[in-house]
């Protein structure tokens, strides 16, 4: 196999690393922290324009960095990238240990849209964030994932289900969708003491817990000639890390550059941490604050964002869902998503925009738009666009088995989006 592209390293290790939204943000917060970025907090004070990068965090599962540009943006405006650090998946129940018959089964909640069925017969773990403290106390989060296979949601076997092959797997999402905890022997608190040991903490400090089931099998590069990446999480953890990375690179830009990452795009954003949030909009303003609000508006119309997200890549086996000449191929480049519905936010100008910025940076651009008669998806561009008054262009890198619990990237798309990002994060293209 030809040797794996840097970047396409770099990505496989970030998705080793983010389990969860959570994690993902703890591991794009320690790039930036290696980096010298400061660690601001929405609770102090911001006095000025920032004179040096910083980041600040809201929740558990979302980020906003900035990088300060030459001029200042209500002279120069913003470039921002924005993504999101979710996936469709199951998030663990309250009280989720239940026993049938002698075994210890786990209830589960579905969290955004995955496809469910690729979910069966995998070895799965569990991980979350849980709290620590005594009462009257505030408890602090901790990041946590228990190690190995601890769990399975199983098919029934073909001699129980014959018709699975002609008539489709079909499933009751309550009761079938339980995943098989411990054979037998459990109780209600073995998963509490799990999670405390995971944390190196005594049981008694649990205040609580969130979980998520995760696929246990890391990153791994495919095909005959190593041309894929093989991985859960990549819709929209890659999109994620390229956002983080391509500021993190950046030295001296004209602009104010700003990679913002949001937690629960999934299921539709609307959260006090989500893209439909204030959390985007507080930051700038604050940024802004030497020339007050009146700066803000200044620095809006001078800006553009890229929201970037996985896009659809033609996939040989269905053909007849593709528009005929929009078929984005693996390794062909970023891709520009387009919907004249304004489901996603891209315009003929901020497409231009894009495809000036790839130009720029040495790379081809693709396009993907939906079939008249299939519905289209939609991400976080529009929500932002919409609510500040920012140009955006929806784009991301070609994706197959997009919400899958293993889905496949080209290993040379994912150093072409971080080398466009970056050329619209300097600042040097005009908007």
């Amino acid at each position: 196999m030809p040797e794996i592209p840097a970047a396409a390293v770099e990505l496989m290790k970030f998705l080793a690393e983010s389990a969860t939204s959570a994690h993902a943000v703890e591991a794009a917060a320690g790039m930036l922290d290696r980096l010298g970025f400061d660690r601001r907090s929405e609770r102090e004070r911001w006095d000025g324009a920032p004179s040096k990068p910083f980041y600040v965090t809201r929740g558990l599962g979302s980020l906003v960095a900035v990088v300060p540009g030459a001029s200042p943006p209500w002279e120069s405006g913003f470039r921002i990238v924005g993504a999101h650090t979710d996936y469709p998946g199951f998030r663990l129940k309250p009280s989720p240990v239940r026993m049938k018959g002698s075994s210890a089964m786990l209830g589960v909640e579905v969290y955004g849209s995955p496809i469910i069925a690729t979910w069966f017969d995998r070895d799965l773990t569990l991980a979350g964030t849980a709290w620590f403290g005594k009462p009257g106390e505030a408890p602090e989060p901790r990041l946590w994932r228990l190690e190995g296979p601890v769990c399975r949601i199983s098919m029934p076997a073909m001699h129980l289900n014959r018709g699975v092959n002609d008539e489709g797997f079909t499933f009751n999402k309550e009761e079938n969708l339980c995943p098989m905890l411990v054979l037998s022997g459990v109780t209600a608190d073995s998963l509490a003491r799990a999670i405390a040991d995971a944390c190196s903490e005594r049981p008694d400090r649990l205040a609580g817990f969130a979980g998520h089931v995760v696929d246990c099998q890391p990153a791994a590069v495919g095909g005959l000639a190593g041309e894929m990446i093989f991985s859960g999480r990549i819709d929209n953890l890659a999109m994620t890390h390229a956002a983080v990375r391509s500021l993190a690179g950046l030295r001296n830009p004209a602009t104010t550059a700003v990679a913002c990452v949001f937690d629960n795009e999934e299921v539709g954003s609307s959260t006090f941490s989500g893209a439909a949030s204030n959390f985007l909009d507080a930051v700038l303003e604050r940024i802004c604050s030497p020339a007050g609000r009146e700066g803000l508006f200044r620095a809006i119309p001078r800006s553009v964002m890229v929201s970037a997200d996985a896009a659809h890549a033609f996939n040989p086996c269905y053909e007849g869902r593709f528009d005929r000449e929009n078929r984005p191929l693996l390794n062909g480049g970023p891709v520009i998503k387009v919907n004249s519905m304004q489901r996603y936010s891209t315009s003929a100008p901020t497409s231009a925009y894009f495809a000036e910025c790839a130009r720029a940076a040495g790379v081809q651009v693709q396009s993907y738009v939906s079939r008249n008669d299939m519905p289209c998806g939609s991400t976080i561009g529009p929500i932002i666009s919409s609510r500040l008054g920012i140009a955006a262009v929806d784009a991301g890198n070609p994706t197959l088995s997009m919400h899958s619990v293993r889905e496949a990237a080209g290993v040379e798309d994912h150093g072409m989006m971080i080398s466009v990002l970056m050329k619209h994060m300097e600042g040097c293209i005009p908007v």
